[in-house]
């Protein structure tokens, strides 16, 4: 960029860098007539005018001839009104149009933050390629990469017992992850008293493409009498995948990160046909800002076409009542006509009735089809007249499992790393920028912990000084009785020694043991 001074002789270049191209402006004729530098550095104040860089491919601007200009003339009105060539090869006012540039606040400010401001858009050149370069290559270099790689999906399935949650994965993907289970009779075996969490991980390949499946289960949620807490085992593994994932982050070898956080919840709704239960409400509050909730209507066969569509419209009135986030696939601006239609399609059988299958039947017309055989008739699972299962497996694997992780891990995981940190001290003052150090932070932590276990000390000292005391007290009242005691017999003994000893002293001198006063006399009548 160049500053021009109009009416002056010299090129004033602005930027420092020695590759840009230079202007062949007209050199003056004699400088011998011009002012004098040390007369009038000190005052002349030049208005200079900003030109874009001379790296755009339009011509630099023509300027006329130019004339020496005294003091007087130089701050005697505007400066020139010698017409300006446009970029067209016309001529125009240059003293009008440069008023009115300089007087919009746009250019004011840019004018204002010109010195400190950084490079901008416009000085981005765009140019046509004129052959190959090759970075049109990239998406398959990625794919190649990520193929070489495999990927990996945690999904978790929420719902009571008996709502088909196994069959409906190894429906989903078409693979016997869950075994059969047995029909067991009654029992007397202990019922846990908590929601267990298990999780079983295999790894499937599909033409070429490996994925590391992780699907993690929840026996036992919804089956207590008292079901308070019982989203707290759900919650806490949640929270231990994000932390481990933390962790790993924080290490200086972050190499062979693994990510297990939780990319999609199933969450399964019985088929009850009224409304949201109060536990499945209380739930998913408590797990839509920490994963991607995917609600479904389990076992909708047992459902009509007008019943499923009312519980739809039951089930989404209460999740939007209660403030609750389910996954919705993003909106992209160059999305063409049939992506967005699919996707409006697809989040329009939200909540999804399914139905699980994994055996084969065959139908009326001879086809071999999964689903289910009834006295009434048959249910195709991968018939969308039936249920809506192939949308389920459309947005889950087949559209959006790209969408579901990037989610998780740009919003759901930065939003808990961010809670995470400020918890920790790791937090900034807007007003000051000022930063806390978690070293320092936790120092303070440490020494209010300390501070707290000398105070319980102390008070576990005090409490077990009164316990001591009352002790020695009962232990010396016990002690003075003893010795009450022991003094009464020691007395009791030395009276009767005393005695002993004068019966003794009686009998060998040949008194009477008993006093003569007391002696009875007796007469031979």
């Amino acid at each position: 960029m160049y500053l021009i001074t109009q009416n002056a002789p010299q090129l004033v270049r602005s930027h420092p860098c020695p590759s840009k191209r230079t202007s062949s402006l007209p050199v003056g004729q004699d400088n011998a007539s011009l002012p004098s530098p040390a007369s009038s550095a000190a005052t002349l104040a030049p208005v200079t005018r900003h030109y874009r860089s001379m790296l755009e491919v339009e011509d630099p601007p023509k300027l006329g001839p130019w004339k020496p200009m005294s003091f007087d003339e130089l701050y005697s009105g505007p400066i020139g009104d010698a017409p300006w060539p446009d970029s067209r090869g016309a001529t125009q006012d240059r003293t009008s149009n440069d008023s009115k540039a300089v007087a919009h606040p746009h250019f004011q400010e840019l004018i204002s933050s010109q010195a400190s401001s950084a490079p901008d858009n416009r000085n981005i050149v765009r140019r046509k390629l004129t052959g190959y370069v090759g970075f049109a290559n990239l998406p398959n270099q990625w794919h190649r990469k990520s193929v070489r790689k495999g990927f990996n999906f945690n999904v978790m399935v929420v719902g009571e017992s008996g709502l088909g949650k196994s069959t409906l994965v190894n429906t989903l993907f078409n693979t016997s992850l869950y075994p059969p289970k047995e029909r067991k009779g009654p029992s007397l075996d202990i019922i846990p008293k908590t929601v267990m969490i298990q999780s079983i991980s295999a790894d499937i390949e599909e033409a070429g493409v490996r994925l590391r499946l992780t699907v993690v289960d929840t026996p036992g949620f919804g089956d207590f009498v008292n079901n308070d807490e019982s989203w707290r085992p759900i919650v806490d593994n949640i929270e231990q995948r994000f932390d481990a994932y933390l962790d790993a982050e924080n290490k200086v070898n972050r190499m062979n990160i693994v990510d297990n956080r939780i990319h999609a919840c199933v969450f399964f709704i019985q088929p009850t046909g009224h409304s949201l239960k109060p536990l499945d409400i209380e739930v998913m509050r408590r797990l839509h800002t920490k994963v991607n909730l995917i609600p479904v209507i389990a076992k909708s066969d047992t459902l009509t076409d007008e019943e499923i569509t009312n519980f739809k419209a039951r089930i989404l009135s209460d999740i939007k009542y209660h403030g609750i986030q389910i996954f919705e696939g993003p909106r992209y601006e160059l999305d063409d006509e049939e992506t967005i239609a699919e996707n409006n399609e697809i989040m329009s059988k939200v909540p999804f009735a399914v139905v699980g299958a994994t055996n084969e039947i065959k139908t009326a017309d001879g086809r071999q089809v999964r689903g289910r055989e009834y006295p009434w008739g048959t249910i195709e699972v991968d018939n969308e007249e039936h249920c809506d299962f192939v949308k389920l497996r459309q947005m889950l694997i087949r559209t959006h499992m790209e969408e579901l992780k990037e989610h998780t891990n740009n919003l759901l995981y930065e939003n808990y790393r961010t809670d995470k940190l400020i918890a920790m001290g790791v937090s900034q003052d807007p007003s000051v920028f000022k930063e806390v150090n978690p070293a320092v932070k936790q120092e303070e932590e440490r020494a209010l912990h300390e501070q707290k276990l000398a105070k319980m000390e102390a008070e576990m000292k005090m409490v077990f000084q009164q316990k001591v005391a009352e002790k020695e007290s009962k232990l010396k009242q016990s002690e003075e009785e003893l010795y009450a005691r022991h003094r009464e017999m020691k007395e009791q003994l030395e009276r009767q020694r005393l005695e002993l000893e004068d019966k003794k002293g009686r009998i060998e001198s040949g008194r009477p043991l008993e006093k003569e006063g007391k002696r009875k006399g007796f007469s031979l009548r």
